[in-house]
This record gives structure tokens, C-alpha cells and sequence, in this order.
């Protein structure tokens, strides 16, 4: 059994970040020198931070020790298995088609390029909420929505905004994303056991997120009709694309409503995905072969699929729980919370919020927009800072959240998804690609969910503390033990 004996390095405690500069190297050597938007990629120099860390360590052997804590923490342990069971679930909405489903309705209902782009917001909204991957549905949706838009005479800066608003939009409320995962698995109750239920962290979020979204689709509504391009006779949408694959947002949504009633994540996975089979091989829009089997040695199907596309992120977690672990083992992570407890102005819940604000969005900048990434690191942080003045953890979680997929997430020469979006522009002729601070100003979502987080924070709307057995409290209780 580790002893808890402080963690020591040659030449101060400063060393002790050696791991994190290392890890920062690596994120912008790949998304903002290579652009290469990789989670394995960014996991290898998690570890290679380590490697190196552990030099500078007075005892190696403690390094190491005070790593395999911070990755066997039960925290760390519950977003990997978390992660894995919404891998499968993610990947099934994927293989049935939902987005071609979309762009079907699109055309049944005679939308034009100005009320297309409104509709394109909304759609990848849902489509992303229904995967829990904002990532993954831009390589979705911008080979079928862009280029329809396109076809018919949408602004295309516009346009590849609103795919990139409705990705992080379904990202911030989606319960099975990584983003919620991590965000309410980092903020513990100080009244019970446990951690932050991701069901009642999503039910609180909603009035924010929704709120955002409102207004956004409103400015993509105006600004879609007020920018429609001309275009050649004969454009139009994919005559190929069919209605059936919409039936899918039935197991969605119930799986949305277990989440909600039940705030058991594994019971809602479960729900979704045995419903999803059993819709989707009644409707003919999988077979069993597409489920689970094997081609020429290799495993196939979509359950397969979706844990092999959740190694790479599960491996970026192992590996940041790991460099959060020497942190602690250091002492850093306690001294830092002091340092920020000890001012005026985390001394009060209004202030505690703006100090959680301030350095998620830091942090966020720091890792290129990569936010889980952002708040694996500072969420130990805001759990401390916001218990210390009674926050609850829901309130917690979701200032940590929406910051971290606000505009920290969308700085034109750091963002990985602005980077992405740029890379997915190309190829549309005659329209040329796009860059990074034309996507800027367009990719509305997370500029007006950052205006929204910080007068909730100024105004006090929706904050709420922990009670007694972590129950959700209007007005403060006294400071938990």
C-alpha cells in the first residue's frame, strides 16, 4: 500500500509541471502544426509526458506510484467504462444513417438555401446529441449538408457555422457525450457518496444550452435568408436519400427520457441500444452481420466499431488521470486551490463560478479547443472551489461544461474544431475553402453560450447548492465538512 508521502523534484515544485508543458507541446504540435486531430496521437504524448516527468522525480519509483493512483482513481475508472458502453450506442446512430434521413426532410418540405441553413443547425443538433460526438458528426455531416447547401445557394462560411454550432450544441447536451461524462464525473457530492449523476447534470444544464441554442437559431434563421448565393439551374439535393432512417430517433429519445427519470447512465445505454437493434433490424436498416461478425479474420459490426472508436479518447483519459495524479501527488493541485480560495474573489458562489469560468476557459485555450481534455485537467479544481462555497455539483459541472464549450473552444488560430471545420470546406467547387477566422464569427453556438454562462454567473440564474444528502438547494447551506 503507497504510502502518502509527498512527491519531490529536482530543482522545486515548478518541475512538477514538466508533465503538463509536455502534454501542451504535443497538442499544438498536432492539431495546430500537423492538424492532425487524432486522440490516440494526443495520448501518446500524455504518456511521453510521463516518461519525461519521471526524470526530473527525486524517487522514481513514487512518480510512478502516485500515476497508477491518479489512473486507478474511481473517477477516472468510471469515465472509461462510461466511455466504452456510449462507444457502441454512438456508432449505431452513425451506421443507420440518421443525417441522410435529415437531409430527405429537408427536401419533402421544399426548404430553400436561406431557411436550409436554420434547418442544417438544428438537424446536426440532434444528430450530435444523439451520438455524443461533435467530432465525429462533422465528418458526418459536412460531406452530406455542406454539400447540399452548397448545391442550392447557401453562404457556405454560414453554413459550415451552423454544422459546427449544432456539433457542439448536441455535444454540450447529449448524455452520453464525453464532455458531460467527464464534466460530471469530476465534481463529487460533499453530503453523500459519489459523484455528480450525468441525468440530473443534463436535466440542470437544458435551461442554459436550450437557451443558447434559441437564440442561434434565430441569427441562423435571419442571416441564412439574408445571404443566399445564386446558383446554377439543375443544383439541388440528393434525389437518393430516404425518410427511413428518422425512425432511429425513437430509441434516442427514450433513451434520453431513462437518463432523465432514471440519472442512470448505464441503464439508459442499455435501453437505447437494445431498442436501437431491435429498430433498426425490424426496419431493415441494419442486418445481423451489421451488428456483430467477423470478415476475413477481422471483427466487424458496430458494437465492435464502437468501443475500437473510443480506444483513443479512453486512452487520452488514462493518460491525463495519470499527469493529474503527480499534480496531486505534488501537492499542486491542493496549493493551487488555496491560492484561489484565499482571494476575495472565489470567497463567494458569484465568484467561485467566475474563478471556475476564467480557468476552464484557460485551460481549454491552452489544449486547442479540446475540452475534454481541458476538463479532465481543471475539473479536480472546480469540484474544490466550488464545494468550498456549497455549490452543488450539478451547478459545478455545467459552469465547467458550457465555458469549456464556449469561446475557448473556437480561438481561430488554437481550435480544433475550427480546424476541422476548415479542413472539411474543401473540395467544393466552385466555392473555395474556408479559414479559420472566416468560421470564427459564424459558428455562432458557443459565442452566445458563453454570453448566456456569464450572465447566469453575474445574475445568479440557476445556481444551486448541495443540501443534505446532496439534494438540490435554492439559497446556501452551511458549508459542508
Amino acid at each position: 500500500m503507497m504510502k502518502d508521502e509527498t512527491l519531490r523534484f529536482r530543482g522545486g515544485l515548478a518541475m512538477a509541471f514538466v508533465p503538463v508543458v509536455v502534454f501542451l507541446i504535443f497538442c499544438i504540435l498536432y492539431f495546430v502544426v500537423f492538424k492532425a486531430f487524432d486522440m490516440t496521437a494526443l495520448a501518446m504524448g500524455g504518456f511521453v509526458s510521463l516518461l519525461v516527468g519521471a526524470v526530473f522525480a527525486r524517487k522514481y519509483g513514487l512518480f510512478w506510484e502516485h500515476v497508477m493512483r491518479g489512473i486507478g482513481s474511481p473517477t477516472s475508472v468510471s469515465i472509461v467504462v462510461i466511455l466504452f458502453m456510449v462507444g457502441m450506442l454512438s456508432q449505431l446512430i452513425k451506421a443507420t444513417n440518421v443525417s441522410g434521413g435529415f437531409v430527405w426532410l429537408a427536401e419533402s418540405i421544399g426548404l430553400n438555401a436561406g431557411f436550409f441553413t436554420f434547418f442544417v443547425f438544428i438537424a446536426v443538433g440532434v444528430i450530435s446529441m444523439s451520438t455524443g460526438s461533435s467530432i465525429g458528426t462533422f465528418f458526418t455531416a459536412f460531406p452530406i449538408f455542406y454539400a447540399a447547401g452548397i448545391a442550392i445557394g447557401a453562404d457556405p462560411a454560414l453554413l459550415a457555422g451552423a454544422i459546427l454550432s449544432g456539433g457542439i450544441l448536441g455535444d454540450n447536451v447529449a448524455p452520453i457525450s464525453d464532455t458531460t461524462i467527464i464534466s460530471s464525473s469530476s465534481q463529487r457530492f460533499r453530503r453523500k457518496e459519489g459523484v455528480a449523476d450525468i441525468g440530473g447534470v443534463v436535466k440542470q444544464r437544458a435551461r442554459f444550452a436550450l437557451t443558447a441554442a434559441a437564440i442561434c437559431a434565430i441569427l441562423f434563421l435571419v442571416l441564412g435568408l439574408m445571404t443566399v448565393r445564386p446558383v446554377e439551374a439543375g443544383s439541388g439535393f440528393d434525389a437518393t436519400a430516404t425518410p427511413l432512417p428518422l425512425i432511429m430517433l425513437l430509441p434516442v429519445a427514450v433513451m434520453l427520457v431513462v437518463a432523465m427519470r432514471t440519472r442512470d447512465i448505464f441503464m439508459a445505454v442499455t435501453v437505447g441500444l437494445v431498442l436501437g437493434i431491435v429498430t433498426a433490424l425490424a426496419t431493415g436498416l441494419m442486418t445481423f452481420g451489421d451488428v456483430m461478425g467477423v470478415t476475413d479474420g477481422a471483427p466487424t459490426g458496430f458494437l465492435f466499431e464502437g468501443v475500437a472508436s473510443m480506444l483513443g479518447t479512453v486512452a487520452l483519459v488514462v493518460s491525463v488521470f495519470g499527469i493529474m495524479g503527480v499534480l496531486r501527488g505534488a501537492g499542486v493541485m491542493e496549493l493551487l486551490v488555496d491560492r484561489l480560495t484565499a482571494g476575495r474573489l472565489a470567497s463567494t458562489p458569484r465568484g467561485a463560478e467566475a474563478a471556475i469560468g476564467v480557468g476552464v476557459s484557460v485551460t481549454t485555450v491552452l489544449f486547442g479547443g479540446v475540452n475534454s481534455a481541458a476538463m479532465l485537467s481543471f475539473g479536480p479544481v472546480a469540484d474544490e472551489l466550488g464545494a468550498r462555497v456549497g455549490l452543488h455539483p450539478y451547478r459545478r459541472s455545467n459552469v465547467m461544461d458550457c465555458f469549456a464549450l464556449g469561446l475557448s473552444s473556437v480561438i481561430p488560430f488554437l481550435s480544433a474544431y475550427l480546424f476541422i471545420g476548415a479542413l472539411l470546406t474543401t473540395g467544393y467547387d466552385p466555392v473555395p475553402a474556408l479559414s479559420t477566422f472566416e468560421l470564427f464569427p459564424a459558428t455562432l453556438y458557443p459565442l452566445v453560450l458563453t454570453v448566456v454562462m456569464i450572465v447566469s454567473v453575474w445574475t445568479g440564474w440557476g445556481r444551486r447548492f448541495e443540501g443534505l444528502d446532496g439534494k438540490v438547494e435554492r439559497t446556501p447551506v452551511a458549508a459542508p465538512a
